[in-house]
């Protein structure tokens, strides 16, 4: 039996299942993860911690008829500047929750397009959020960037502002498909940002793509990435597009009837793989790809490989505050999302009170859980003695858990006393897998397909 068929028969091209940049998904999160909740998880970090923070800026431009992220389009700058005051006024509420000697080891601003925004209103948030916390001495401030959506002074601010990671959104360089997507970007376009990413001392790029749009084939696909190449990002995003227009109305401007099947997604998906890694990239996780001196492969290869809610990371915090409409925090205890509406999230904040609206609080079942999961994501397996030792289940335990995901997937996984490990020809069913270990199941409609 081929590896397709064997894919086929176990109902990879037939499955919705969730990304699982955490757990629960978001999509368990229900109210009641408010400010009473917050407030004392806040309190409870430890002084002197390191911490992350991402800061989201839900405008744009243009709206781009694939995206399904929570955004909405300007024409001028001044909702964007108004934001901007309301994220600073969120800050400021945050302080009186947090301890003494706070440091930052990673800071993100993503979007939506934080790129947008003025050079005085760049250094403005950013000196805020440093005054704030102070960053460490290795610490990393990664943007997102539209390549449509920069100049030289933007730049600029950003350098200044202490920037050393830059991430570029591509999708895919072939006119009719960008045409079929809503997004126009040249890939003369592009390789003038990457000229001033680099220009203004910024050395790590990272760069994102998709596979399974309209019209792609493997030759679209091919050329798109060996473009791609000649930027040479130090890592790189490869992520099956979500169709989802009832989750995300702008959709429907997207042609159905010329999207791949998922055997098609599948063999666009390796396509790609396989230029990357003969091109020297190391193979991150289920999707990711990195330069092997980059932080990301030098994590993997040590084991210090984790996942969040933008992907794969080395960032070992244990905490990660979101600032912005929808953003979402995690603390040891759980996680709390702010209103998703930047009207509920700002009459929040001018009021007095931190904005989150939505979370979860974690058990200790989703910590063991989750925890299985993430190491599935990162590295295909399940280390037993880490189960054992630090979330006290024992080996009886893990055999019940793992029985059924032998059962079901048989010779794409094997079993010791060591734990659980996915076979190399089983790793597109990795989220498939992850899933049975999920006690939350919602509606398959929630999710993306598994391939």
């Amino acid at each position: 039996m081929s590896k397709v068929s064997q894919l086929k028969r176990l109902g990879l091209f037939d499955s919705r299942v969730p990304r699982y940049t955490s757990y629960p998904p978001a999509t368990q999160f229900t109210a009641g993860i408010d400010s009473h909740i917050v407030a004392p998880w806040l309190h409870s970090i430890p002084e002197g911690s390191a911490i992350s923070l991402y800061v989201h800026v839900p405008f744009c431009r243009r709206l781009c008829w694939f995206c399904a992220c929570r955004t909405q389009g300007t024409r001028t700058l001044d909702p964007v500047i108004a934001y901007v005051d309301t994220v600073l006024a969120e800050l400021d509420l945050l302080r009186g929750h947090l301890p003494q000697g706070l440091r930052l080891s990673r800071l993100h601003w993503g979007g939506g397009t934080p790129s947008l925004l003025p050079p005085d209103q760049m250094r403005r948030l950013a000196e805020a959020i440093v005054s704030a916390i102070p960053m460490t001495d290795d610490a990393e401030f990664s943007v997102e960037i539209d390549p449509s959506e920069i100049d030289a002074p933007r730049m600029a601010a950003l350098a200044v502002s202490g920037v050393n990671r830059a991430s570029i959104g591509v999708q895919d360089f072939d006119p009719k498909i960008q045409d079929a997507i809503g997004r126009q970007q040249s890939f003369e376009l592009t390789a003038r940002a990457v000229d001033l990413i680099r220009s203004h001392g910024i050395a790590s790029l990272n760069a994102d793509i998709l596979y399974g749009l309209p019209y792609q084939n493997s030759s679209r696909i091919s050329e798109t990435v060996q473009k791609l190449l000649a930027l040479s990002p130090d890592r790189v995003a490869l992520y099956g597009y979500a169709h989802v227009p009832w989750m995300s109305k702008r959709q429907v401007m997207i042609p159905e009837d010329a999207l791949p099947g998922n055997e098609d997604r599948l063999s666009l998906f390796q396509t790609a793989r396989d230029l990357f890694v003969a091109d020297g990239y190391a193979e991150i996780g289920i999707d990711h790809f990195a330069r092997p001196g980059d932080g990301l492969a030098a994590a993997q290869r040590s084991g210090r490989l984790r996942r969040n809610f933008q992907g794969y990371t080395e960032d070992r915090a244990q905490v990660l505050l979101g600032l912005g409409a929808s953003s979402i925090s995690r603390f040891p205890q759980g996680y709390a999302q702010n209103a998703s509406a930047t009207g509920a999230y700002t009459a929040a904040v001018r009021n007095g009170r931190l904005p989150h609206a939505r979370g979860h609080a974690f058990t200790p079942e989703d910590r063991w859980r989750g925890r299985m999961i993430e190491q599935l994501m990162c590295d295909f397996s399940i280390d037993a003695e880490e189960m054992i030792r630090d979330h006290g289940l024992t080996p009886v335990r893990l055999q019940q858990i793992f029985d059924p995901v032998i059962a079901r997937f048989g010779g794409m996984v094997e079993v010791g006393p060591w734990g659980l490990r996915i076979a190399p020809e089983g790793r597109p069913l990795t989220r498939m897998i992850a899933n049975m270990l999920d006690a939350y199941q919602a509606a398959p409609a929630s999710h993306s397909s598994a391939v």
